[in-house]
């Protein structure tokens, strides 16, 4: 059940504009642009980035790495960032990395049976935008969003964008050749994140920029369990409260990302896929062996995550001060994948850029006759020349006496990091620089 005291009132007017978005096959998007509605005979025109001082996020943390992108917000999708770049010291100028990025579904279906949605594109995720007070964003800053049709359409303005930095801890340390000598330093991440409610639930979609390039994609899920749920008599659920008498129900939550890449500025990029295979020993002298294999994936893919495989996206264009290419490796989170529905039996597909193609289920965008509204069916052999990634984590929620009240935050999400995208860890302080490779005697 996903209706609270918030969303029980807005619940018609929700109705209203998920079917305006299926009529005119476009969303509307706000802060630096708007998408316009079209006839159903073309496509809905996608936001253009205005990267105006009111939405561009520019941040240079202590270690001389300068992030750059745009933002605008979308009424289904939310916050949405474009023309991400990063420019670590040395670099003469910013790396080019994603065109876009955005959530791409939260899909939520529930163990009885009874229920399931698609919180994005079904149930107001966009329009849930909540205002953060500012101890919510420590030491950052709170950016104004104008929601695309708000469910109040007298106050669609909510200060509900926060960017701010963060220590993590150690970027490395590595003890020199003297005992007196210690290589070392404290990383500082870029993060940037919204709040939406939807139901009960309310959803941090945080996206954390590190200094040394990595980008980490994650949602976090608070707020409340349905009181509606608590009926769970049949093994699907989890006793809370006194004795055995009220179950919470089971659900999942499948959470999808859209990144469309640009490295080095370009969209016409590779994707190649790794597996590594361990043998046992041939002698008693040798120990067991590995053997990695690239394959390079030039036709779309409904990928499946293996021990030891992994995938990275490779420029075309550019190369590092080394003359490799430039590339980004997907580094999954932990996940349960969620088998009761096609388009969540998978847990990366790379497509062919589509326009039209916005949101892995239940898409609102009007792909043409037979197109389907998922993103495994648009997997169909289509030669990759301009990929764009979905990931796809799931969290299985079987609740506990601890989530309530109010539910802590369990994270689910993945990174991005890069593969050669600049010679040497872009960390490295002046006394290592000339380290590169191996020692010349």
């Amino acid at each position: 059940m996903r209706v609270n005291r918030i969303s029980r009132a807005r619940s018609r007017a929700t109705v209203g504009l998920s079917v305006a978005a299926l009529t005119v096959g476009a969303a509307a998007a706000a802060g630096p642009a708007t998408a316009q509605a079209t006839t159903s005979s073309r496509a809905a025109s996608a936001a253009a980035a205005d990267c105006s001082s009111a939405y561009k996020i520019e941040q240079k943390l202590d270690s001389g790495t300068t992030w750059r992108m745009c933002w605008h917000y979308e009424s289904e999708a939310g916050l949405v960032l474009e023309d991400i770049s990063y420019q670590p010291k040395g670099e003469a100028a910013p790396i080019k990395i994603l065109t876009s990025a955005k959530l791409a579904q939260i899909h939520v279906p529930y163990d009885s049976g009874d229920a399931e949605y698609d919180d994005l594109t079904g149930a107001g995720f966009g329009q849930g935008l909540m205002e953060m007070a500012p101890g919510e964003c420590p030491g950052g800053t709170i950016k104004t969003v104008k929601v695309p049709d708000a469910w109040d359409p007298q106050h669609p303005s909510v200060k509900g964008l926060c960017t701010t930095t963060r220590s993590r801890g150690h970027a490395y340390r590595m003890q020199g050749d003297t005992a007196n000598k210690v290589w070392q330093t404290q990383g500082k991440d870029l993060l940037v994140y919204t709040v939406n409610q939807t139901g009960w639930y309310e959803y941090i979609t945080e996206w954390r920029f590190q200094d040394d390039g990595t980008i980490h994609m994650n949602v976090g899920a608070t707020g409340s369990l349905s009181p509606g749920d608590y009926d769970a008599g049949d093994g699907r659920g989890w006793p809370l409260g006194k004795g055995a008498k009220a179950y919470a129900t089971s659900h999942s939550h499948n959470v999808f990302w859209r990144l469309n890449f640009g490295l080095d500025g370009s969209t016409k990029s590779k994707v190649e896929q790794y597996d590594s295979k361990v043998s046992a020993p041939t002698s008693r002298d040798q120990g067991p062996t590995a053997k990695t294999t690239r394959t390079k994936v030039t036709k779309e893919l409904a990928g499946d995550a293996k021990n030891m495989r992994w995938w990275r996206v490779v420029s075309n264009t550019g190369k590092n001060a080394d003359n490799h290419a430039r590339s980004y490796e997907f580094v999954p989170g932990p996940t349960t994948k969620y088998p009761g529905r096609s388009f969540t039996k998978h847990d990366i597909y790379f497509t062919q850029y589509k326009k039209c193609e916005q949101f892995a289920s239940n898409n609102l965008r009007n792909c043409g006759s037979g197109a389907g509204k998922s993103v495994d069916k648009w997997v169909d052999g289509q030669t990759l020349s301009h990929p764009v990634a979905w990931v796809n984590v799931g969290f299985h929620h079987i609740a506990r006496d601890e989530d309530q009240q109010p539910m802590p935050v369990h994270w689910q999400g993945f990174s991005i990091a890069p593969r050669d995208v600049t010679a040497m860890n872009p960390l490295t302080p002046p006394g290592l620089a000339d380290q590169n490779g191996r020692p010349e005697n």
